[in-house]
Order: C-alpha cells, then sequence, then structure tokens
C-alpha cells in the first residue's frame, strides 16, 4: 500500500557513519537538550508543519473526490493511475527519503562550516557543485522518461484496455522527475537551515495544481488535464520554496564577526558534499527498503492491467481511503522518532525498548480502531465521498468490498512503518528491513499472481494485506536481536488484545449501521458506534493504552473547564 506520508527520516546510524551531526527533519528535542527558547521554535514549527500536513492530506482527498466525479471508475481513469505511479514512486524516492537522506546531513555539514568563518561559503559551494549537476541528470532523465513512454505502460500496465492514453498521460507526467527532484532538493537544504514553513506546504501547492487544472481543462481534454494537472502541480511545489531558499543563499556568508577560514590548496566546493556521499552504503539499505514497498503499488496495478476496465482504479480509491488509519497512526512514531534514535545512539537501551513498545501499542490503537471502522461502515464511507458524477453505485459497491479486504492488511502496514525507525537508528548498516520487505513483497507478487484469476481485485487486495504481515512479523522478531530488545512476547499479547476489540467493535458496526437507510447518517452512527465499542472492549480486557488515552482525554477536558 502506497503511503503519501514521508516513512523514513535520517538516522543516526547513518549520520554517525558519515562523521555528521544528527539533524533528523522533525527533530524535537528533549527538555536537556539545546537552549529552551531554541525548543520551543522547533515545537512550534513541528505543530504548523503536523497542521499543514493534515491539511494538505485533506486536499488530497478532495483531489481524488474530483477525479472519481469527473471521470468515474474506467478505461480513462485507469490510464492516468498508470501514469501516476510514476510521480507517486518519484515523489517517495526524490522528496521523502532519497533526497532527504543524502542532503539533509550534507546541507547540515556546509551550515557548521560555514558558521566556523569558512571562505568561500561552504553552503554556496555546496549548491554550486551539486544543483547543476543534478539538473542535468533529473532533465536527461525526464526526457529518457517521455521517449520511452510506451516501454514503460507496456511493463507496467500489460494488456490495459487503452494505452495510447496512458502513453500520452504519461509523458505530460514525465516533468515531475525533475521538478519533484528540484522540490526535495529544496525541502532538504531549507530544513537543514530549519525553515520548516515552507516545505509543509508543497503538498498543499500540488493538490491545488491539480485540482484546479482538471476543473479547468477537463471537458477540452478529459482525463488528460489530470495529468496536466500533476506537472502543473509539481512546479508549485518548487515555487512555493524557491523565494525562502533564495533568500538563504542571498543571506550567506562567513559567521559574523570571525575572520573568513580560507580553503587549502586544490580544495573543490565539491569536498563541502563529500562527507554526506561518504554514507552511502548506510543510505542503501534504507532506499531499497523504500523501493521494495513502494513497489507493492508497481505490482497491484501490472496484475489489474489485465482485468476489465476500472480494476486498477477501484484498488486505487479503497487503498487511499483504507490508509488513512495507518497514516494517523504513524504519525505517532514520527515524532517520537528522534527519542529513540538518539537512545539507540547513546547506547540506553532500555528507554529505546519503552520507547518503541509504547509506540507499537499507541499505533495499534489508532490503527485497529480505524481498521474496524473501515470494515464495518466501507459502502457508507465510500458513497459519501465518491458516488456523485461519473462514480457510480456499482463503482461504490466494488470499492467498499475491495477497501475491507485490504483493512486486513492495515496493521501490518502500521507495524511496517513503525519498527523500520528503530531498525535505521543503529550504529551501523542493517540489510535486514530490506531483506523483510523484499520477502513480504515476494508474497504479494505470488499470492496476487495465483488470486487474481480466480477473485480478480479482491485476491490483489488479499495479497498485499498477506504481504505486508509477513514483512510486518520478520520485522517484530528480529527487531530484538539487532537493534533494540523489545519483549516481542508481551507486544503480541498487547496487540492481540486490541485485535478482539477491534473485532468486536467491527461487528457492532457491521450489525447496526445497516440499520439506518441513508448513508450519511448511518456512518454518523458508525463514528459513534464503532468507537465507544472499542473501548468499552479493550477496557474490559485490560490494555492499558486505551485506559492511559482516555485518562488523557479527561485530564484536557478538566483543564479547559
Amino acid at each position: 500500500m502506497n503511503e503519501t506520508t514521508t516513512d523514513i527520516e535520517p538516522s543516526a546510524g547513518a549520520a554517525t557513519a558519515a562523521g555528521l551531526p544528527v539533524v533528523p527533519l522533525s527533530k524535537l528535542p528533549e527538555p536537556s537538550q539545546g537552549p529552551p527558547r531554541l525548543g520551543k521554535v522547533l515545537a512550534r514549527a513541528a505543530a504548523v508543519t503536523a497542521a499543514l500536513t493534515v491539511a494538505g492530506s485533506a486536499l488530497g482527498l478532495v483531489r481524488d473526490q474530483t477525479i472519481a466525479h469527473l471521470f468515474g471508475a474506467g478505461a480513462d481513469s485507469d490510464a492516468f493511475l498508470i501514469a501516476w505511479t510514476v510521480p507517486e514512486m518519484a515523489a517517495t524516492l526524490l522528496i521523502e527519503d532519497a533526497m532527504a537522506l543524502v542532503l539533509v546531513p550534507a546541507f547540515s555539514h556546509a551550515l557548521a562550516r560555514r558558521a566556523a568563518g569558512d571562505s568561500p561559503d561552504p553552503v554556496r559551494s555546496l549548491v554550486s557543485a551539486t544543483l547543476p549537476r543534478l539538473f542535468v541528470l533529473l532533465t536527461c532523465t525526464t526526457g529518457a522518461l517521455i521517449l520511452g513512454a510506451p516501454v514503460v505502460v507496456e511493463l507496467l500496465a500489460p494488456g490495459l484496455a487503452n494505452p495510447q492514453l496512458a502513453v500520452d498521460c504519461t509523458r505530460l507526467t514525465a516533468v515531475t522527475v525533475l521538478s519533484f527532484g528540484l522540490t526535495g532538493y529544496l525541502s532538504a537544504a531549507l530544513r537543514a537551515h530549519r525553515s520548516y514553513l515552507p516545505p509543509a506546504t508543497i503538498y498543499l501547492a500540488y493538490n491545488l495544481g491539480i485540482i484546479v487544472t482538471m476543473l479547468v481543462l477537463h471537458a477540452l481534454w478529459g482525463v488528460r488535464a489530470a495529468a496536466v494537472g500533476v506537472a502543473a502541480g509539481s512546479v508549485l511545489m518548487v515555487l512555493a520554496q524557491l523565494p525562502t531558499f533564495c533568500k538563504h543563499m542571498r543571506a550567506g556568508g562567513p559567521a559574523a564577526g570571525r575572520s573568513p577560514r580560507i580553503e587549502p590548496a586544490g580544495s573543490s566546493p565539491l569536498s563541502a558534499a563529500r562527507p554526506a556521499l561518504l554514507g552511502f552504503g548506510v543510505l542503501a539499505p534504507v532506499v531499497l527498503f523504500t523501493v521494495c514497498r513502494q513497489s507493492q503499488v508497481l505490482i497491484e496495478r501490472f496484475l489489474a492491467a489485465s482485468l476489465p476496465a476500472g480494476a486498477i482504479s477501484h484498488l486505487n480509491y479503497a487503498q487511499k481511503v483504507a490508509q488513512m488509519p495507518m497514516v494517523l497512526s504513524l504519525m505517532i512514531c514520527t515524532v517520537t522518532f528522534p527519542v529513540v534514535a538518539q537512545a539507540v545512539a547513546d547506547g540506553d537501551e532500555g528507554q529505546a525498548r519503552r520507547r518503541v513498545e509504547r509506540d507499537l501499542a499507541l499505533a495499534g490503537v489508532v490503527v485497529l480502531l480505524g481498521s474496524a471502522l473501515v470494515v464495518a461502515c466501507a459502502p457508507q464511507i465510500i458513497e459519501v465521498l465518491f458516488q456523485r458524477g461519473a462514480f457510480s453505485a456499482r463503482d461504490t459497491a466494488t470499492t467498499a468490498a475491495v477497501m475491507r479486504v485490504y483493512a486486513l492488511g492495515l496493521l501490518g502496514h502500521c507495524l511496517v512503518g513503525a519498527l523500520g525507525r528503530p531498525f535505521f537508528s543503529a550504529s551501523r548498516p542493517t540489510w535486514y528491513p530490506a531483506t523483510s520487505m523484499a520477502a513480504g513483497l515476494l508474497v504479494t507478487t505470488v499470492a496476487g499472481a495465483l488470486a487474481v484469476g480466480p477473485w480478480g481485485v479482491y485476491g490483489i487486495a488479499a495479497a498485499n494485506a498477506a504481504g505486508i504481515t509477513v514483512t510486518a512479523a520478520l520485522l517484530l522478531c528480529g527487531l530484538g536481536t539487532r537493534v533494540v530488545s523489545i519483549h516481542v512476547r508481551g507486544v503480541a499479547t498487547t496487540l492481540a488484545r486490541l485485535v478482539i476489540a477491534a473485532v468486536v467493535a467491527c461487528a457492532a458496526g457491521l450489525l447496526l449501521t445497516p440499520l439506518v437507510p441513508a448513508a450519511l447518517p448511518s456512518l454518523l452512527l458508525g463514528c459513534l458506534l464503532v468507537p465507544g465499542v472499542f473501548a468499552v472492549t479493550a477496557l474490559a480486557l485490560r490494555a492499558p493504552e486505551v485506559a492511559g488515552l482516555l485518562g488523557l482525554i479527561k485530564q484536557r477536558f478538566r483543564h479547559v473547564d
């Protein structure tokens, strides 16, 4: 299942091996770390970033609703989604993971040299040594993708109903390779400068560009307008950050009050970037893990291409909605990841173990509650969100059924995202997460190939759930022997209690919500009933995480009163 949020941040281990300071992208210092004033600034920046991220995700939902309304679920939308596969993969590699993992440490190192008074300005030297080369590389890749679009479509979706339309859309979206690369470069540079607001706005700009372009051009260009919108939105991502980036470049120079330290003869501007490159062997397992995880979408669309028109669209809509509980649950682990990384780097195994175990339990509460709601109210959710315009009642029924199958793997997706973080906090490279992800991908591929014939899109969704669950089990069992000695049996017991609570809550929703005929009132009933039954059942099973969360909510209400 594809993720639209940042999964892996620069790890303490990667930065240490590269000889660089640890600079996680969303670092929230402990009270003892750094000046209190700086901690407040970073906390405020993190809050603003989180709010803008949620707003970007909400606008992404509006974008998907617009696509469903204008183009429904058929051959045209399938062709566009095949073309959209390339930008989805490019966004993960060039914005979320690989670019950040390489460049944030490089810019941090250059900023430290600037503060020491090095001359010429190390930050400008880094930009002049890397940005032009990156621009040329991305431009050539974009051109190759435009020329090779027919081959790309044939590889991604053999047997697609309208391959020429997919080729046209792929050529239109190919520009995202260049624009996403520049977006990732600017985001890494700004975060290293502790400028968090512009990078947090990029998905707002992206989704807004897609929505506006589709609404204006769909009558003239059909689904090609969506592809143009993807290209336009990606350019807006660059423009949203460029002014602030240029401002930081103009403000460069040796630190005030210090004599510039002249570079030795024969030194190259590229030397400012060299320490980050030395850490490539550490970063490679992270990149491979991410690629394998994103490849699940490629496998699904490859298998669905031979099915009747609309199959890829049904999978896409079901996946986008079903993954929301998983995204929310991983926000917990994203915020606490620096704490785990610091504890691992300091050798405080007890602190790391307690934090990881608590994160897994809290994330489990969120994702299992969300899974119960998704399964219980799937038809109502899809009808309220998408059933209008070209998206028919039949599309609603199929998408809802697929979404219920996808929900079976949500816990696995959550655990994979949560467990990957402590693995990449280690002080040396570890290939275990990548090999575990590859094993799960193999299960997804084989099971999907066997199931797509008799069960169609439902078999593909079930294969996704099976493969990610295998990966989650491997990571959970392997973490204790490699990084953090968590109590696997205790974590499994806690999750089992939460699973039982989710099953009971889901059953209550399945039995009672259909009694209300209209979709929206029925969904509102489910949103009240399912969490209530989940909480009561979890408390009866003595799940301490639920009791702790309820106690925290009570304290907040008392504080407000």
